[in-house]
């Protein structure tokens, strides 16, 4: 399995493909990027393993990252989807869908991660069969957690993970109602 299409507005959520390596890389290195990102630039093996890694969820879980596109330029700018992480952390998140969404600095504030990750939920609440999906982030990062908010998702936890002091969220998955 392979990350299907989606199209919204003014995004297509995609695969990866090599030639977002560059423009990944780039993102990497601006610090209002990685700010809550381990607080440290990557250099390109660690991008290119992301990339993997994001592509490589499909197969083995039926979800996985899609690489965002602006559709009226054709630029990456960045990726959103559900990972299945193995973190070590208490309480556990795994075997539950743990969205994530990291789009390029100079998209921010034009509602670009809105609107891929409610298309990214559309698609979770008519493919996946787990009750409902989680995410981590950093409880300082405020724009995160008002996004996350926005999508509908509600604090159950705090708990530090990489020396970070973190908050879990969760979302149930919306399903019409049997007739």
């Amino acid at each position: 399995m392979t990350a299907p299409l989606i199209q919204t507005e003014r995004l297509l959520l995609r695969g990866h493909y090599a030639t977002d390596l560059a423009p990944f890389l780039a993102m990497w290195q601006q610090p209002a990027f990685y700010r809550y990102l381990g607080g440290q630039p990557l250099p390109k093996e660690e991008v290119w393993f992301r990339m993997l890694r994001h592509g490589g969820l499909w197969p083995l879980v039926g979800y996985g990252y899609w690489a965002v596109e602006e559709k009226a330029t054709g630029d990456f700018i960045g990726a959103v989807g559900f990972g299945e992480w193995q973190r070590v952390i208490t309480p556990s998140l795994n075997n539950y869908p743990e969205i994530g969404w990291v789009l390029a600095p100079h998209t921010h504030g034009q509602g670009y991660a809105t609107e891929a990750a409610r298309a990214a939920l559309a698609w979770a609440d008519a493919h996946l069969t787990q009750p409902r999906t989680v995410c981590l982030i950093a409880v300082d990062n405020l724009p995160s957690l008002h996004l996350a908010a926005k999508c509908g998702y509600q604090e159950f936890s705090r708990a530090p993970y990489k020396g970070q002091a973190a908050v879990l969220l969760e979302r149930f998955v919306a399903k019409p109602a049997l007739q």
